[in-house]
Order: structure tokens, then sequence, then C-alpha cells
């Protein structure tokens, strides 16, 4: 590797790193390199270009609706995350309180590390959750449906002890690696209009805000039919997907950021 100095380009650095990293980084052609210090020690990271693979035609679509209580709900009824998660998030809360409170040196410090802490619990988990719904949608022959949230936090009305839940997970993280992920394995994404798929039936259509039983209950009030109310909304997720792509919706799908691969130097 190459890079650049205050004095000059030092050309042939050495450097480490895993098997399968080392197989991406000399077949695909590589850009800018970035060398990173944290914790200790020094990391490469290097921007990769990878050639898009032709799109599989889709044989339906697996709908996933991203929550707060349930981090990702599918159209087969899987839902990830839950109780778990839910504690993690509060207790990084009450534990920023705490320091933010104390308003001195050392509490800033470590609010500045649980931040990072925090930060990489959530891509990791947000990785996992985009890891097995695109391998799910690959292996049967289906695209991705996913709501269209540009907007959703300003959107949203909320009271003021549940903000916190809305704004303290990153949705958008989410969406993107599930986006850059299905590009890579050649899995189409469509986005659908979010309105009224929590309280539309996925079963006969019909629509009203008081099908919503509860947080985790739906309940059709024209046909009775009865399902969790995140599996339902993620049903008409996956029912709007294929008129969404017909229309060419699937070309509104954001460009992901290309992901840095982290080498230890």
């Amino acid at each position: 590797m190459s890079l650049w100095t205050v004095t000059g380009r030092l050309k042939d650095v050495p450097f480490t790193s895993a098997p399968a990293q080392f197989e991406q980084l000399t077949g695909h052609p590589h850009g800018e390199s970035d060398l990173i210090h944290r914790g200790g020690m020094w990391f490469l990271a290097v921007t990769i270009d990878v050639p898009d693979p032709d799109l599989l035609e889709p044989d339906g679509w697996l709908g996933v609706d991203l929550g707060i209580v349930n981090i990702a709900t599918t159209s087969d009824g899987k839902r990830t995350a839950g109780r778990a998660l839910n504690r993690y998030r509060k207790r990084q809360l009450e534990l920023r309180r705490k320091l933010q409170a104390k308003r001195t040196k050392s509490a800033k410090r470590l609010l500045k590390r649980q931040r990072r802490r925090e930060t990489r619990f959530a891509a990791d988990t947000n990785h996992c959750v985009a890891k097995t719904i695109v391998a799910t949608a690959e292996r049967t022959g289906r695209g991705i449906a996913l709501e269209d949230l540009t907007g959703i936090r300003a959107r949203v009305r909320l009271r003021k002890d549940q903000r916190s839940s809305l704004h303290s997970w990153a949705f958008a993280q989410l969406g993107q690696f599930i986006a850059y992920k299905a590009r890579r394995a050649g899995v189409p994404v469509a986005y659908v209009d979010p309105a009224h798929t929590s309280q539309q039936c996925s079963e006969c259509s019909y629509t009203d805000r008081n099908n919503r039983a509860g947080q985790t209950t739906f309940a059709c009030r024209s046909c009775g039919v009865s399902m969790h109310a995140d599996v339902n909304g993620s049903r008409n997720i996956a029912l709007r997907a294929d008129a969404a792509w017909q229309a060419g919706r699937q070309s509104s799908v954001p460009e992901p950021a290309l992901e840095p691969v982290l080498d230890a130097a």
C-alpha cells in the first residue's frame, strides 16, 4: 500500500490482514487508503471497487418492517431484536444521563468512549440482521421490500419519553446495510410507500386505525384475522413491492457508501 504523509507519499507500506480481506484487496481495484489510530492500534481503511452483479428476477418479495420494539420483522414471521437489545439501549441512555450530569473532563472522556462503543455495537447488530435478511432472500429467490422512511424522524410526533427510543437506533444504517449487501448478492431491493402499513389488513386489505388492537396485536375489523402487528405490516410491505418495482421505484434506492476494509497494520 502507499499512503500520503506530510513528508510525501510512502510506497510499499507492509500490512497484515485476514485471508478474506486480502483476497478482496487483491481481487478488486482499490482507491483511497486511510491510516487510523484507534484504541492503541493502527488500522488501514481501504476502499475497493466491486462490480455490481446482475440482479436476479425476483420470485416474490420478502417484506421487512423496521421498528423500535422489534428492530426488523420479515413477512415470513421472523422477528429480530426484542428485550435484550432494548435493555442494552436503556442502560446506555441512563449511563449517558449520569455522565452528562457530572460535567467533568473525565466524564466527557467516558462519554466519548461510550459513544464509540455503542456505535460499534449498533453497527455489528445491524450487520448481523442485514446479513440474515439478505441470505434468506437470496436462498429463496425473492427480492427485499423496505419502507421508504426518508424523513421519518421529522414526520413522526412522539411523547418526550418515546423520543429517545426513536432516535437512539440507526434505522437508516440498517436500511443501507440491507441495500448494499443485497446489491452485492444480486438481490433486488424495492422501496414502498409506508402509509397505513400498520393499519391495513394483509389478508383483505381493509384499512382502519382500530385494526391495531395494541402494540403487538393486529385484529382486522372486517375479516377477523388476527396476527402479530409487525408481521402484518411486513406482509403489507411485501404486497406493495411488486407494483413499486414495476413502476421503477427501485431506481430511487440510494447509492450505498463503500464499506471500508479495516486491517490491522
